[in-house]
């Protein structure tokens, strides 16, 4: 059967969601995760859906890509497609003629670091790799100590206080209340949780989005930051390992994150919170 590209409506993103959810597996690379897809829901359910694309054989959806920013794209393809020939000739194809409509033309990136075969397509095309990232992953078998801190589960009626975590943590973050609302509108947001990191003097220090999987399944932290006036105190690592608690709770099987390898600062808090370093990963890029 011939490989389908295509663009879902916002009606189809739960099935996109529910793929994706499936696709998540201890011992296998880290990719494109359903709460990546949840985190860019803050711009709405159309925006989102105008990111996604789909490859799908018969009906069935058998890889996933996001356009996290207009010149990238993050994959994710189903574990019985790994080794699909015809499915990486097609994936390479179509991110490298951008009449294909999923990458424009000028410099672009593609997230395939998990896929060997999509790989090796994309350098015979052009395509370079570029800096690497780190995945880390802790294992959520054992029991999560506590994080030292008071910790709360941000509702509806305090995501002020998550957004304003946020956009002190990264700048020029437009993290909004009213991008919060749209973000835990949609279907992934239900196995998710944001939390904000109090100190001895009730200051939100620092934020965590969780996202679970399902049970048995990794869950993810995305995104996760420390308020710019309250860095070098162990909160990063507190916030980590409250993320790690509460996704134990949420049933998940392991914790996973990836940063910049060059962000020495962020791998250095992971690991101090328990989270083992991963293979780096690298995108690959085209010139313009």
């Amino acid at each position: 059967m011939t490989i389908v590209l295509n663009e879902p409506g916002a009606d189809r993103l739960g099935e996109v969601a529910g793929a994706l959810r499936e696709w998540q597996h201890d011992g296998t690379p880290v990719q494109l995760h359903p709460g990546d897809l949840g985190w860019f829901w803050r711009f709405g359910a159309e925006a989102t859906a105008a990111a996604v694309r789909t490859w799908s054989r018969d009906g069935r959806i058998l890889a996933v890509g996001l356009l996290d920013g207009p010149r990238l794209l993050r994959l994710a393809i189903a574990p019985a497609a790994r080794r699909d020939g015809e499915l990486a000739r097609r994936l390479a194809e179509d991110v490298t003629e951008p009449e294909r409509g999923v990458l424009p033309e000028g410099r672009a990136n593609v997230d395939a670091s998990m896929y060997p075969l999509v790989q090796d397509l994309l350098v015979k095309n052009g395509w370079n790799a570029d800096e690497p990232w780190t995945p880390l992953r802790r294992d959520l078998t054992r029991p999560v100590k506590d994080p030292g801190v008071r910790i709360e589960v941000i509702g509806p009626e305090r995501a002020h206080v998550r957004t304003a975590v946020q956009r002190a943590s990264f700048e020029g973050s437009t993290f909004t209340d009213e991008r919060w609302h749209a973000m835990a509108a949609g279907s992934p947001y239900a196995d998710a949780r944001c939390l904000v990191a109090y100190d001895d003097r009730g200051e939100a220090v620092a934020a965590v989005t969780v996202w679970s999987a399902g049970p048995g399944r990794p869950g993810l932290l995305e995104p996760m930051g420390v308020h710019r006036e309250h860095r070098g105190h162990g909160y990063g690592r507190a916030i980590t390992v409250a993320a790690a608690a509460v996704l134990q709770e949420l049933g998940s099987s392991s914790a996973v994150v990836c940063t910049p390898s060059s962000n020495t600062g962020a791998v250095a808090t992971y690991r101090s919170a328990g989270f083992q370093p991963l293979p780096e990963i690298r995108d690959h890029y085209r010139d313009s």
